[in-house]
């Protein structure tokens, strides 16, 4: 009888984790792939002093959407500080990338580092 409670439970457990993985999965794939545009030209972003006087630094992600003349339609905070957020979307709506056949969606990763 204990057999199968200890059976019971790995079953349970196994189960567990292959919703998980199916939950992961489905957060993984995106409604539409990001996809690969090369830039043509970029801004630099403006290091907020108030971030800089706090020390604040760090890695924002962006969904940036792109027209297929190049032009930044769109540019959407993903994850990062706010302060340093806003600062990188100010900058990337400037940004020119190649032309492509459609509008996409390019995934951009901006990092604000005090060192630099």
């Amino acid at each position: 009888m204990q057999g199968s409670g200890v059976r019971t439970m790995r079953v349970a457990g196994w189960l567990a984790r292959a919703m998980a993985l199916v939950i992961l999965a489905g957060l993984a794939v995106p409604g539409r792939a990001a996809d690969e545009r090369a830039v043509k030209s970029r801004v630099a972003p403006v290091y907020p002093e108030i971030a800089k006087r706090m020390r604040v630094s760090g890695v924002v992600k962006l969904e940036v959407t792109v027209d297929a003349d190049g032009k930044v339609t769109d540019v959407r905070p993903v994850s990062g500080n706010q302060m340093l957020s806003t600062a990188a979307q100010e900058a990337v709506k400037k940004w020119k990338f190649a032309p492509g056949a459609g509008d996409s969606t390019v995934q951009l990763a901006i990092n604000f580092d005090l060192a630099q």
